[in-house]
């Protein structure tokens, strides 16, 4: 018989707790050999030392001439390896030895077998598309090649706004009639969740199958062990991805499960920056008002979606009670344009697919290319991508936040902004709030809206899911909610960027060397 998730939660608790402890112990121990070592063998201390450099050399190189890492990545672990060889062995054995998430408990569970006449419809799809644009048809071809089929007969709706996104979603999950799949980062409690729950307790008492994925470490002070319980007493499977317990000697609660996925019968699905929360709606004050964003398919795209969840759910371990065709959309549609969901995540590595589809958008902007993001930490090739389309006479603007939520974070994105607008890039804060959606809109032609913020976390730790949409009506209504962010932003100019006093600059110049674990 199945655990509850209060006593798995509990279990957690304990473990963790003694996880800590056990770490601490060693911690302790290891200080008092070394204090030893120092008062006994002084004579030796140079030579031991000076093994303990030569042997951080060389797994520095090590790093170095690994072809599975980003380079941020190898430069970080270099630096702390180089400066403290002791301290930075121990750190890379805890935390980055393996770099993969592969040690996590996630079944390996194959991609899900679409029938073969939908592959054949994509095919035919992207041979469309190409003839639309070229750049456009080896995109869609780069993401079927990773089973990211491209759709076409889907609606889709932006939410510019929460409390918008959220009135639509629980109607329509008040309708469902099969299924209701919820995966999200945050699933805190207040008073969206209040009438999430009514809603979804009201339909599991009708018989519709409900699943629920939240991430562990996005809930640990959000979501109470009373709370879990009722929700289980609701008749509501739920699961917890990546228990903070399991990893907490290893430390990879580092990769987590960022995605936002609502899927109601198939027919709608729903994805973007939007976690379940109160400050989502602009209930609660966070950092001023909370911006972001979200986008509802309806129509063959939701599948594409709702592929995804029943993965993660299987690969958690657990099982459904139908077949996967089961959970099939029933109804057609007729809208314009084409849909491609996908996804991405730390089991993928080195091969990252959101990364890659980032750098392909940037380099095949002809006109415009505007985005939004909370948060900038990139790799040199896509920082050199916007430089060179900004120089190519591209209209680049990227949309951020005024109010920081993490200020260190924040320190390490301004040490990118000055190259930017030196190479033209318009830059504007979004000075209401926090900006949280995560965007990109090209040539008023290609749309793209997800869970992906602009970092290192995003393409290397964190699993994460984002739809694009080709020359659907949606990509304009993307437009007109960018032009509105910029409306009650400020440009933020190069000058004000070499204004920053020289201790700002100094420690955000450090901090950057360690962007990965920020």
């Amino acid at each position: 018989m199945r655990k509850t998730a209060v006593a798995e939660r509990t279990e957690r608790r304990i473990s963790a707790a003694a996880s800590i402890a056990m770490c601490a112990a060693v911690i302790l121990v290891q200080i008092a050999l070394t204090l030893l070592l120092s008062r006994f063998l002084h004579d030796y201390v140079g030579f031991i030392y000076g093994a303990l450099q030569a042997v951080g050399f060389a797994v520095a190189i090590w790093i170095y001439t690994r072809r599975d890492s980003c380079p941020s990545y190898k430069l970080s672990w270099m630096c702390l390896l180089l400066a403290v060889p002791v301290a930075g062995m121990l750190l890379f054995l805890l935390w980055g030895g393996t770099h993969q998430a592969k040690t996590l408990s996630l079944k390996k569970v194959p991609e899900l077998s679409d029938r073969e006449g939908a592959r054949r419809k994509s095919a035919a799809n992207i041979s469309r598309l190409r003839k639309l644009d070229p750049a456009w048809g080896r995109l869609s071809t780069y993401l079927q090649k990773r089973n990211f089929l491209l759709y076409e007969n889907t609606d889709a709706r932006y939410f510019g706004d929460g409390a918008a996104f959220f009135d639509d979603l629980l109607d329509h999950m008040a309708r469902a009639e099969t299924y209701i799949f919820l995966e999200y980062y945050i699933l805190a409690e207040g008073k969206i969740w209040d009438r999430m729950l009514s809603v979804l307790r009201e339909r599991a008492e009708r018989g519709v199958e409900i699943r629920i994925i939240f991430d562990d470490f996005g809930n640990i002070t959000r979501l109470s062990d009373e709370m879990l319980q009722e929700i289980q007493q609701a008749g509501i499977e739920i699961e917890i991805f990546n228990p903070v317990h399991r990893y907490v000697n290893r430390l990879y609660f580092n990769y987590r499960d960022h995605r936002k996925i609502a899927v109601i019968d198939g027919y709608f699905a729903y994805t973007g920056g939007i976690n379940i929360g109160d400050e989502y709606a602009n209930l609660v004050n966070r950092f001023g008002h909370w911006k972001d964003s979200a986008i509802r398919l309806e129509g063959e795209g939701a599948w594409g979606l709702a592929m995804q969840f029943i993965r993660m759910w299987k690969m958690i371990g657990r099982t459904l009670p139908n077949e996967d065709d089961y959970y099939r959309p029933r109804h057609e549609i007729r809208a314009r344009g084409y849909c491609q969901p996908f996804t991405d995540g730390p089991l993928n590595n080195p091969d990252n697919p959101i990364e890659e589809t980032y750098l392909q958008l940037i380099s095949s902007a002809k006109r415009m290319l505007y985005l939004t993001t909370p948060y900038y930490a990139v790799e040199d090739s896509l920082q050199k991508a916007l430089c060179i389309a900004a120089d190519s006479g591209v209209d680049v603007r990227l949309m951020i936040p005024a109010v920081p939520d993490h200020k260190f974070t924040y320190l390490v994105a301004e040490t990118y902004w000055g190259q930017l607008l030196e190479h033209g890039v318009r830059i504007y804060k979004y000075t209401p709030g926090f900006l949280h959606a995560k965007s990109v809109m090209v040539d008023r032609e290609v749309a793209l809206v997800g869970s992906t913020n602009m970092d290192y976390r995003t393409f290397q730790l964190h699993y994460e899911c984002a739809v694009l949409m080709y020359y659907a009506p949606v990509v304009e209504e993307l437009l007109e909610d960018m032009d509105h962010i910029m409306g009650e932003s400020r440009p933020y100019t190069l000058q004000e960027w070499k204004k920053r006093p020289w201790y700002r600059r100094i420690f955000a110049s450090v901090l950057k060397l360690f962007a990965i674990w920020l």
